[in-house]
């Protein structure tokens, strides 16, 4: 059985979740960990996988390197970041994710990235 890298990459498409630079010093970055601070109890939620819909995506200018995403879960907002080894793959994607604001984030990973390569 194959696994979901060589999968997408045997017909030739490449999803975001796949990608070979979707990861940072070779741990891959997708999905990224969902928090929410705004918990009664003054902790952090903390949740995991292909969930939400994107709201907003940012980098800070003093962090290039990552881009932070902002889903809406269940009602709550959440926010993800995505961190990267090479800069300019990161501000591709951040134009990428910039037009899929209202998908769904396993749409998202999905994408076939494969133009990137």
């Amino acid at each position: 059985m194959l696994d979901t890298r060589s999968r997408s990459l045997s017909n030739g498409s490449v999803e975001l979740r796949s990608h070979p630079l979707m990861n940072y010093r070779g741990i891959p970055n997708w999905p990224p960990v969902w928090t929410n601070g705004k918990q009664p109890s003054g902790g952090v939620k903390t949740i995991k996988g292909e969930i939400g819909v994107l709201k907003f995506v940012t980098v800070h200018t003093q962090m290039p390197n990552r881009i932070f995403l902002f889903i809406d879960h269940e009602g709550e907002m959440y926010t993800g970041c995505l961190l990267f080894n090479y800069l300019p793959f990161c501000r591709q994607l951040e134009l990428i994710l910039e037009r899929q604001i209202g998908a769904s984030i396993k749409e998202i990973g999905d994408l076939d990235l494969s133009y990137t390569l």
